[in-house]
């Protein structure tokens, strides 16, 4: 049984089996889109995976898809999405996860497939998030994917 860190903004077992068609169809999307530049095209070098914990064990936080580098062994870009209700909320969860935890995060965005809207957060943007579907670190538009 996984215990609850009440010090992550993430709940430790975000039921995904739980979520939404939508939500889960928008993963999936992500997912399969940046997994043919990964694995067949080879013009990113980042992993995606869906809801995989940042660290190995119970208690690590499980954004909806990261993108890990396997030299570096780190996360390095994070996604969440989201509905109208929860946008702030995620919004503050992925400024949390990159400006005060240490995973490797350099980049994070929430989509709100409600909306259609993309939001990012970089390392070092001060606590603001700007609207973009661009990701600087892996030089892609995710919003053409969806």
């Amino acid at each position: 049984m996984y215990k609850q860190n009440y010090n992550s903004p993430f709940m430790v077992h975000d039921d995904g089996t739980n979520s939404p068609f939508g939500h889960q169809l928008v993963i999936s999307k992500l997912t399969v889109e940046l997994g043919v530049l990964y694995y067949h095209q080879k013009t990113i070098k980042l992993i995606p995976l869906p809801e995989t914990p940042l660290d190995e064990g119970p208690g690590f936080p499980v954004p909806d898809v990261i993108l890990f580098d396997p030299e570096d062994e780190q996360t390095r870009v994070i996604i969440e999405v989201c509905t109208n209700r929860s946008v702030n909320h995620d919004i503050r969860k992925v400024i949390h996860l990159i400006d005060d935890d240490d995973y490797g995060i350099l980049e994070g965005f929430v989509y709100n497939y409600k909306s259609h809207e993309w939001f990012r957060y970089r390392k070092g943007d001060g606590g603001a998030a700007t609207a973009s579907s661009f990701s600087e670190v892996m030089s892609v538009d995710m919003g053409e994917m969806l």
